[in-house]
């Protein structure tokens, strides 16, 4: 991972997607074409016709995508690099796992830097070149999470892209974490978090006052975790809903990450929910819940909703489970909502991908292109279509031009 090639490149044996194949209306094929491909100055130069014999890096008839982009981590604290631990049945509130952390930081900051590093690699491996990574902002770490992140991601610049989150784990005010916020939001972060208001800190509006005035005030995002249900979840999104609808300036940069009281109402509530999500220009992340939880993502997209997709937890004192694979987790959105056609699993590459597709809905070539970002994964794989159903092997990552591995 660490071996960077930089530069100008060329790629010959590049299998691109080039349009649909039709049975009447159905989907039934992706067409696809080998290709030479060109880079520069972190840029996709030139797409030209394939030429076997060109002096060029050999990219074997891999199947070329945009590359994947993770829109929920947590880099600074996961356990991935320390001795495996499944997760414990004896914290079972968020409020258990705030006291366990506040236990346990002191001791995972010693190695921060290290770890972060090592999960990085592992999203690298699986075709992830960008990263939403949130960070602890509480009294127990202070700024040394933000700090051992900062001190990773500049370790891995040539190789990640990433953007930042406050996040204050352990409430605003149920900790005395409402000095530190203030703070970080004047760095060189990207987001304003936060975490189930009314459960922490016993109100929505006096924490979610602050973390939109910060917002505002520092021309920053706002990203919070909501996993409370009920009248006081959804209290919570229409909060965020009418701030964004009166001040500009946040609409396209406020997120509910999780949301999962949108997973507990009726269709008609969903659906008006929905609709002024999509007109207040308010997102939701999540990780893909099943089981009790599953998240209306098929009706939030209809409304025009950017719904982003993240891993979340990848074996952490939360969750045993996360994946750290993009490719998996669309391969799971196509089992839970039924995207099973050629037509359906190509769109859903696009949670993935941060909504780039290499064809239109209608079968349109759309990318690559001249002039956009050098950011690239190969896969042993015939069509996105298959890549998505089969989680095909990724053979090789480009960040920025730059040849990950």
């Amino acid at each position: 991972m660490d071996k960077v090639v930089n530069g100008s490149h060329t790629f010959k044996n590049v299998l691109l997607e080039t349009g649909f194949e039709y049975d009447g209306d159905e989907v039934v094929k992706t067409r696809t074409a080998l290709f030479c491909v060109e880079t520069a100055d972190g840029k996709i130069k030139a797409i030209t016709p394939n030429d076997p014999g060109r002096d060029a890096i050999d990219a074997k008839g891999w199947l070329m995508l945009p590359a994947f982009k993770d829109m929920h981590a947590h880099l600074d604290k996961m356990l991935y690099g320390l001795p495996w631990q499944a997760v414990s049945s004896k914290r079972k509130t968020v409020k258990d796992q705030i006291a366990y952390e506040q236990q346990m930081i002191p001791v995972w900051l010693k190695t921060a830097v290290e770890r972060a590093e090592k999960l990085i690699e592992l999203l690298q491996s699986n075709g992830t070149h960008y990263i939403r990574s949130h960070f602890n902002i509480d009294p127990t770490s202070g700024f040394d999470s933000l700090k051992h992140l900062e001190t990773a991601l500049k370790n891995k610049e040539k190789t990640a892209g990433t953007e930042l989150v406050a996040f204050p784990q352990h409430g605003i005010f149920y900790t005395n974490t409402a000095p530190l916020l203030k703070d970080v939001a004047k760095m060189n972060i990207d987001f304003i978090g936060g975490v189930d208001p009314w459960s922490i800190d016993g109100s929505i509006e006096k924490p979610m006052d602050l973390i939109t005035q910060l917002a505002i005030d520092n021309n920053k995002g706002i990203d919070i975790h909501l996993h409370e249900t009920g009248e006081s979840g959804i209290k919570t999104i229409e909060y965020l809903i009418n701030r964004a609808t009166e001040v500009p300036a946040l609409r396209g940069k406020t997120f509910v990450s999780h949301a999962f009281a949108l997973a507990h109402l009726s269709v008609q509530e969903t659906e008006r929910i929905a609709a002024r999500l999509a007109e207040a220009g308010v997102g939701i992340v999540s990780s893909i819940p099943f089981g009790k939880t599953i998240m209306p993502v098929p009706l939030l997209r209809k409304h025009g909703v950017e719904v982003l997709v993240g891993n979340d937890n990848i074996q952490d004192h939360w969750n045993t489970f996360g994946p750290g694979h993009m490719l998996q987790k669309a391969k799971l959105i196509a089992g839970l909502y039924g995207y099973s056609s050629e037509w359906a699993l190509s769109r859903t590459l696009g949670f993935a991908t941060r909504y780039i597709l290499p064809l239109d809905d209608k079968g349109n070539q759309q990318w690559p292109a001249a002039g956009n970002d050098a950011d690239l994964v190969f896969l042993e794989a015939s069509c996105s279509a298959e890549a998505v159903a089969r989680v095909s092997p990724v053979k090789s990552l480009v960040h920025k031009g730059n040849i990950v591995f």
